[in-house]
């Protein structure tokens, strides 16, 4: 388990990675036959969306709009992509994507949201790291927004200047765009809102290309509601992106909804909207994956629950293999600083690179950091990460990992502050176990070294 996790550890496994790098994946480009999709397209190590897009003749919403894609930040290798045909000349305008030289104070959430795209899509084709950094004086490009392609013309009766709207008490900006069938993105754009995306009541919203009263379908008339968000009441262990993933819906959703800050930090107790969410998330099987106890502690309920959420949601994403979880953990560390020994010991003691690893206490993934955790590693790389992405786990281990080597007195206090919390060994010193832990990584060291 990460820094600051309760002490119960989740049992070590023995890798089975042999610590071979990523395979560069050739690409596969191959008629489908499909009507409006030229070919498929396998993800080379390196490559981006706004590259794919460039090579293949075609915009990157077009490309996460066809495979589906939530973040279009994230591609991996070996990925095989829907590539559709080029646009017409004609539908070209509406996605083309265009660039903008960053300005004093500019932020990449502040940028999206003026331009009418997302925070992952500016990401991804920039290529930002994972702190999405920007710098005045900088020229990044603006992909066109989500969903850009051409469509029929709309009916004479759709206004496309859209109107405007006085906030309601309880309003968020996720159920005013439902209701004017629009997008959250285009509402932020159009009033100049911020990252927060706050609203009161009183307020006048320029609504951009609503349609007045959208009929709806009689088949879909009893559906509609869900459309505007559901309750949620937050339990110990929750985080954002687990919720979002639990309800189908997006982090950025989630935070925009509720208002949350760049943390995204919420509390047991708390009552969330999801926007665009089911009546309730789906009960959890009878079978429970992650027991309540461990080296003779009983988790509460909450926790526990969170616990198996989070394995159903990991065995069923497909996670990748321990050798690909063994390279991006090496990968990530060199990136980040940090000793690649130093991290792959970790990783291997904590979970044998297992990704689909969740302790009883809620500690997830390759890294086994726990939400609490999360959010501090959050704040320490800048943005929101999401536990349950491969990728985001290994940031968030490595970059608690840089932050203990960096303010700890020596390597093992560092390797026992991971693992018992930094504040309990200053407190009490290291446990037997933790004396354990750290002699297992320190061997370790000398096997990725």
């Amino acid at each position: 388990m990460s820094a600051l996790s309760p002490r119960p550890r989740t049992v070590a496994r023995a890798a089975t990675g042999t610590g071979a790098t990523l395979a560069l994946a050739t690409v596969a480009l191959a008629a489908t036959g499909t009507a409006g999709h030229a070919a498929d397209y396998t993800v080379r190590d390196g490559d981006t969306l706004t590259s794919i897009a460039k090579r293949t003749g075609t915009t990157v919403a077009r490309i996460a709009t066809d495979n589906a894609l939530a973040d279009p930040s994230r591609v991996r290798s070996g990925q095989v992509l829907r590539v559709p045909d080029a646009a017409p000349a004609a539908a070209a305008p509406a996605a083309a994507d265009t660039s903008y030289t960053v300005r004093s104070g500019d932020t990449v959430s502040g940028i999206a949201a003026r331009h009418g795209t997302t925070v992952a899509a500016v990401v991804a084709a920039n290529g930002l790291d994972a702190r999405a950094f920007v710098r005045a004086g900088q020229t990044l490009t603006i992909p066109g927004p989500a969903g850009g392609t051409a469509a029929a013309p709309a009916p004479a009766a759709a206004p496309a200047s859209g109107g405007t709207y006085t906030v309601q008490r309880g309003d968020t900006v996720s159920a005013v765009a439902a209701r004017h069938g629009t997008t959250v993105a285009a509402v932020v754009a159009a009033n100049g809102l911020d990252a927060r995306a706050f609203v009161r009541a009183g307020q006048t919203l320029t609504i951009p290309g609503a349609d007045a009263p959208r009929p709806a379908a009689p088949q879909a008339a009893t559906a509609q509601p869900a459309a505007a968000g559901a309750a949620y009441t937050v339990r110990s262990g929750d985080t954002v992106s687990a919720i979002a993933a639990r309800h189908g819906t997006t982090v950025q959703a989630v935070v925009a909804a509720n208002g949350l800050d760049a943390r995204a930090t919420i509390r047991a107790g708390q009552q969330l909207t999801v926007p665009g969410a089911g009546a309730a998330p789906q009960a959890a099987p009878a079978t429970q994956l992650v027991g309540n106890t461990f080296a003779g502690r009983t988790y509460s309920s909450g926790v526990v629950d969170a616990a198996n959420q989070n394995k159903r949601t990991l065995l069923a994403s497909g996670a990748p293999s321990r050798a690909d979880m063994q390279a991006k953990v090496a990968a990530t560390a060199r990136a980040m600083g940090v000793d690649p020994a130093l991290a792959q010991a970790v990783a291997h003691q904590e979970s044998g690179f297992d990704h689909t690893a969740v302790s009883p206490a809620n500690a997830i993934g390759t890294m086994q950091v726990i939400p609490s955790s999360g959010e501090w590693a959050s704040q320490l790389v800048g943005r929101q990460l999401n536990l349950l992405d491969p990728d985001d786990n290994v940031v968030a281990g490595v970059a608690i990992l840089r932050s203990l080597v960096r303010t700890s007195d020596d390597l093992p206090s560092a390797i026992a502050s991971y693992y018992q919390g930094a504040g309990s060994v200053k407190r009490n010193g290291m446990y037997a176990d933790t004396r354990r832990y750290v002699a297992n990584v320190q061997t370790l060291m000398t096997r990725f070294g």
